[in-house]
């Protein structure tokens, strides 16, 4: 069974913290499907939560005590009815293969202006939200054309105005 120091311990709670419970151990207690289970999710997460059903705060500390023996995995919190457990996967910390070093990038081309970037004759820069002299403006959102807009009757207004109260 590994020792964790307390800084490490600390680390896996708060990693802990966000986690569900994985396994429930329930009446029938630690039976081997148990311990198949929770070996799998040690396998697959390295750090999980196990939720006992029991009421008695002795046979909780015992169950840890016989998960930890038993798939070699350190205990890191008996918080309630919740154990957290954690066993190193080295599967998961495998060292991937460094990508090959990029060639040095060659310095970036200035940048040409362009005649929509050049300053207005006086001086003064121009918006980047104005059209260049001479485009054609988009119409405006509040003209409609011929377009007719029917007016709501009162009720829908006051009813609108009642909603906005509350």
């Amino acid at each position: 069974m590994p020792t964790l120091t307390a800084l490490e311990r600390r680390s896996l709670r708060a990693k802990a913290h966000h986690l569900h419970p994985v396994v429930a151990i329930g009446t029938h207690g630690l039976t081997p499907a148990v311990l198949h289970e929770i070996d799998v999710a040690l396998k697959a997460h390295e750090l999980i939560k196990i939720r006992v059903w029991s009421d008695v705060r002795s046979d909780r500390e015992a169950l840890l005590d016989e998960i930890c023996r038993t798939l070699d995995c350190a205990p890191v919190q008996h918080l309630g009815k919740l154990l957290i457990v954690w066993r190193r996967n080295p599967e998961l910390h495998r060292e991937v293969a460094k990508p090959a070093p990029t060639p040095a990038r060659t310095p970036a081309k200035r940048r040409v202006p362009l005649a929509s970037d050049q300053r207005r004759a006086d001086g003064a820069a121009r918006s980047r939200l104005a059209p260049p002299s001479g485009a054609p403006r988009a119409p405006s959102r509040r003209r409609r054309g011929d377009a007719t807009v029917e007016m709501r009757s009162n009720d829908d207004q006051s009813r609108r105005r009642r909603r906005r109260a509350h």
